[in-house]
């Protein structure tokens, strides 16, 4: 059903719910001015909205209520039980009509000449009454209300308060924190006779979780519907001619986080057309359409969303931001010199830079993409900025579904525990005897060598003062990143992942940038909550002339690929003799899954997964299922499908830039390539989605759209071309 005939017929049903009872009580009151009124604004409202939508025979109706009303609200007429009666038998066809609209999605074939001729008599009394037609309208309401059963549009939608959902989320936040005490007490006493029971509220409560999560649950089009005006605007006002393509407007996530996004989406998307786009005469000069265009899309990417505004603008000129970089004193003239690209773009986000010729009423201040980061990671977002002179400039924003429930790791340091949003989380080294030598020291600061890179180490224990780590002690690295920056947190120890409930800190310690808040686990200890980016704040590791000074002090070899020619990989054990390898990007979630929860039917694995039933096969037929507890499984989802593959360990995340160099050795793997200088094969999600989900994995047609297409269009074409001939030649020869 269309949105629009949908919120229609919505507001209609808790219009018409009420209007029964007014237009009664008007007989008893008919001196009541304001019941009158509001009857005719409902019927008024019901027939404007017709004439929108087309629907003439709702729309006739209506209009000759709507004026039996106006004439009772100027003293033309009195309110007799008679017109009353008369009100009330349109006031029936209506609902007739609704019902049917509701059903068929179209009006019922008929007419309503003899209603209408009944209620245009009482205007003007010396017109002829039709009799005929009206007894067959009023007969089929009658029918309705004497039993045969109508699908009514209003049982299928509810408005409930905001003020009450958010109630509601608390609440189940709160049993939450009681299942996750109870699972603990029972984890102590296996045997336990309340041990069936606690899983069956474990899975009920995560049912209900993810019940009133969809209630919070809003389209992120509802943050777009501003945009083609603010584009259209100004295109007219400076001269441009400009496109805005919209993809993924379905995408949904909390309420809370789309309001907090709509003024970040507006800055970029201005700047986007203020900045990037060319006027006509410029683009036509440079080879291009006259008319440019701003791409905005939205798709959900694990368990985040991403949101991209992209443009075939002039693009940033590089050059430009190092000189104003060096004039503005953030940075020396020889290190911008030496950086990156990429990471020149990021003094786009200081406060007040800018490197606009001239100011406007649109942009040029330096004011706005500093803030744009600011909201962005309030809300435990990144942001990335990637251009190319005379291409266009992509801005790429990150966040999470939702703030209320978010999944998080937990660590320990200094006796306390503390929880990582996983979304900022990248990876987490084990520093063992062995790996000490990894970890060099420049200028007084520690930095961890991982793989081709320096990572800047900020010990939590020092951060936040408290008691210091062994020093020949074996500890953790957790690898956080925000926008382009990663930095190692050093924890003493790695416990687990939870869905934790967030709570709102004190109010005497809001001011603490190193806390996003606080929950409460399933002990019943009160921990804190990490903020990623106010630790990368507070340690300083954010500030991006000392990080350059220190890799180049350091010797780092920072020559190889960038991080854009850069993809993260997973590394695990099958139990082949080579190691697998998949892209992290097509990857919805690693999951343990206890052997407990592990169930058997019709010869398949299942796995009760928030609500649903998801198939578990396994990567190597020889595993055996039951031998791993907890079993560790990838999980990939597609195109409304959803499967999990049955691993013997996950082994590591990797950045390479692959190239498969083999054809595949078997169904189900892409290729082999060199992954961290062993030759490792590449599997294929698609391929378990399809034989589990029946579909003819050697029919090239019959393949859904898979994730694989987008990770290709990321590779430089040279990689891509080998990597798309050595796919045909596999699918070549299963067929």
């Amino acid at each position: 059903m269309d949105d629009l005939l949908r919120d229609f017929l919505t507001e209609s049903a808790e219009n018409l719910g009420k209007l029964d009872h007014d237009i009664v009580e008007l007989e008893r009151r008919p001196g009541d001015a304001s019941l009158l009124n509001g009857v005719f604004r409902t019927i008024h409202t019901i027939k404007g909205t017709c004439g929108f939508l087309g629907l003439d025979r709702l729309e006739g109706v209506a209009h000759a209520a709507e004026n039996v009303l106006d004439a009772l609200r100027d003293g033309k007429l009195t309110a007799t039980p008679a017109l009353i009666g008369d009100i009330l038998k349109a006031v029936d066809c209506i609902q007739m009509i609704l019902d049917h609209l509701n059903q068929h999605e179209c009006e019922p074939e008929g007419s309503d000449a003899a209603l209408i001729g009944v209620l245009e008599c009482l205007l003007d009394p010396q017109r002829t009454s039709p009799g005929t037609e009206q007894t067959e309208t009023i007969e089929y309401s009658r029918r309705k209300d004497d039993g045969e059963p109508a699908h009514a549009h209003q049982d299928s939608t509810l408005r409930v308060g905001v003020e009450l959902l958010d109630q509601l989320m608390n609440l189940v936040g709160e049993l939450a924190l009681g299942r996750n005490q109870l699972l603990q007490l029972i984890s102590a006493h296996e045997d336990s006779e309340f041990a069936n029971p606690a899983h069956q509220i474990n899975r009920i409560t995560t049912d209900l979780l993810e019940a009133v999560m969809k209630t919070r649950m809003q389209p992120i089009g509802n943050a777009w519907t501003k945009l083609p005006r603010v584009v259209r605007d100004l295109s007219a006002a400076n001269g441009k001619q400009i496109s805005l393509v919209m993809h993924g407007a379905e995408t949904e996530l909390d309420r809370q986080i789309l309001q907090a996004i709509q003024d970040p989406l507006t800055h970029m998307i201005r700047n986007s057309a203020d900045h990037g786009i060319e006027k006509p005469s410029v683009r036509i000069n440079a080879g291009k359409r006259a008319e440019g265009t701003i791409s905005l899309s939205a798709k959900h990417e694990g368990g985040h969303v991403v949101i991209e505004i992209a443009d075939d603008g002039v693009g940033i000129d590089v050059g430009r931001v190092r000189q104003k970089a060096v004039e503005r004193g953030l940075a020396k003239a020889d290190a911008v010199a030496a950086m990156p690209d990429a990471q020149v773009l990021r003094f786009v986000f200081e406060p007040g830079f800018s490197t606009a010729a001239q100011v406007t009423n649109v942009s040029g201040r330096g004011v706005g993409m500093d803030v744009v980061r600011s909201n962005i990671e309030l809300i435990g977002g990144t942001v990335d900025l990637s251009s190319m002179a005379g291409q266009g400039t992509t801005v790429r924003v990150k966040i999470p579904l939702t703030l209320a429930i978010i999944s998080a790791l937990l660590v320990g340091a200094g006796g306390e525990t503390f929880a990582v949003p996983q979304i900022g989380v990248v990876e987490v080294v084990g520093v063992t005897e062995e790996r000490h030598a990894l970890i060099e020291t420049v200028n007084g600061a520690q930095f961890y060598r991982l793989r081709d890179s320096l990572l800047p180490l900020v010990p939590l224990h020092s951060l936040l003062g408290l008691q210091a780590m062994e020093s020949d002690a074996g500890y953790n690295i957790v690898v956080c990143q925000i926008g382009s920056l990663r930095y190692g947190l050093v924890v003493q120890e790695v416990f687990d992942t939870q869905e934790i409930v967030v709570k709102r800190v004190g109010r005497l310690a809001r001011h603490l940038q190193t806390y996003a808040g606080c929950t409460i686990t399933g002990d019943g200890c009160v921990i804190m909550i990490l903020d990623n980016a106010g630790i990368a704040a507070a340690a300083r590791v954010s500030n991006i002339e000392t990080l350059h000074d220190v890799n180049d002090s350091a010797g780092s070899s920072l020559n190889g690929p960038t991080d854009a020619a850069m993809e993260s990989f997973i590394l695990f054990d099958a139990g082949y003799p080579a190691l697998q390898a998949v892209p992290l990007s097509l990857v919805a979630r690693l999951e343990e899954f206890p052997q407990a929860v592990i169930e058997e039917a019709n010869g398949h694995f299942l796995v009760q997964y928030r609500g649903d039933l998801i198939p578990i096969i396994a990567a190597n037929p020889a595993i055996d299922m039951r031998a791993i507890d907890p079993r560790p499984v990838i999980v990939f989802s597609a195109n409304g499908r959803t499967v999990g593959v049955a691993v013997n360990e996950i082994r590591d995340i990797v950045d390479e830039h692959i190239q498969l160099q083999r054809r595949a050795p078997r169904p189900g793997v892409s290729g082999v390539c060199v992954i961290a200088g062993r030759a490792t094969e590449m599997i294929d999600p698609s391929y378990y989605l399809h034989k589990e989900h029946g579909i003819d994995v050697q029919g090239a047609d019959s393949r859904p759209e898979f994730a694989l297409d987008e990770y290709l269009a990321k590779l430089d074409s040279a990689t891509a071309l080998t990597t798309v001939r050595t796919l045909l030649e596999t699918m070549q020869e299963a067929a």
